[in-house]
């Protein structure tokens, strides 16, 4: 039986779970308190040096890190991840841009307006992400007013970009600019099996 170490309001570790949910994959759910430092104890060191969630422990004393490596294992041999050498290389490219141009500046603003008080954080610094964050969504705003996914078909690519994107506005961006992407995040909210974020 798989294991999911995550904390419920993460997008990383949602990733993983709604993938998870849209396989009928079973799996065993450890809520880990990021704010409280469950992912920096020792037990949790040994199980990812990196202290962070989510991590996937296999059930066989293997565990895996990094939410978009633990969304190709888990994709792997499905229709959630195309067996054809391009349209598989096209999806690493947008899963390194999710983690690059997007993550960085959608994410980080989300928890800062979220989870520290104003003080905590560089006001110049929030704005200089926020942009970035914007730019990032410019460049999916393009590729789907031509398409309908990040693939071939729906799959990991757009798994790992809806995760954040679709909580942008917690960090400050106004989704309503963007609306091809907002019409991608009905189709894919409309996929079988989808479930919210606030799901285990």
């Amino acid at each position: 039986m798989l294991t999911l170490y995550d904390f419920k309001s993460s997008g990383n570790g949602y990733k993983v779970r709604l993938l998870l949910h849209q396989l009928r994959q079973p799996f065993i759910y450890l809520e880990t308190n990021i704010l409280k430092g469950e992912s920096r104890t020792p037990q949790f060191l040994e199980m990812n040096p990196n202290g962070k969630v989510p991590t996937l422990a296999l059930g066989d004393g293997r565990y895996l890190a990094e939410s978009n490596a633990i969304l190709l294992y888990l994709a792997e041999g499905t229709g959630f991840l195309p067996s054809d050498p391009w349209q598989r290389s096209k999806v690493h490219e947008w899963l390194f841009f999710e983690q690059y141009s997007h993550e960085p500046n959608i994410a980080t603003p989300r928890f800062w307006k979220n989870y520290l008080q104003v003080g905590e954080y560089d006001e110049r610094e929030l704005k200089r992400r926020q942009q970035a964050g914007r730019d990032a969504l410019g460049v999916m705003e393009r590729h789907l007013r031509e398409n309908e996914f990040f693939s071939s078909q729906y799959g990991v690519a757009d798994i790992a970009l809806y995760a954040y994107t679709h909580k942008a506005y917690e960090g400050g961006q106004t989704l309503s600019d963007f609306p091809a992407i907002e019409t991608w995040l009905a189709r894919v909210r409309a996929q079988p099996g989808h479930v919210t974020m606030e799901v285990v």
